[in-house]
């Protein structure tokens, strides 16, 4: 199939990053499988934060759930939008350059054809 429409499924699907590994750009998707990582990872950690603050001293057999919405509405979110807002970049990058990538790929005759 040429490299030109799996690579960049690959990324848009799969993870961004494996359509670039795909076309043999192993430095470039490395650097972006790592950076979707370390954004995955500061996203969880940051949810984690406002959801312990949310909950920290709630008894969870018997919630309150008013003072746990009052406690989530006080949370700045703009930290996890940056985040979200990143990876979606990441992600719309990775899709082009493996589509533009392959497809040079296989003007060059270096696809595969199966």
């Amino acid at each position: 199939m040429k490299k030109a429409i799996v690579s960049p499924l690959c990324s848009a699907l799969v993870i961004p990053g494996f359509g670039q590994v795909l076309n043999q750009h192993l430095k470039k998707g490395v650097l972006i499988l790592v950076a979707v990582f370390i954004i995955f990872v500061l996203g969880v950690v940051r949810l984690y934060g406002i959801l312990n603050t949310a909950f920290d001293g709630i008894d969870l057999r018997n919630p309150d759930t008013s003072l746990i919405m009052d406690r989530l509405m006080t949370e700045n979110p703009s930290v996890l939008w940056g985040l979200a807002i990143s990876l979606g970049i990441l992600w719309f990058y990775s899709v082009v350059d493996a589509y533009l990538s392959g497809r040079k790929i296989d003007r060059l005759g270096g696809g595969n054809h199966t």
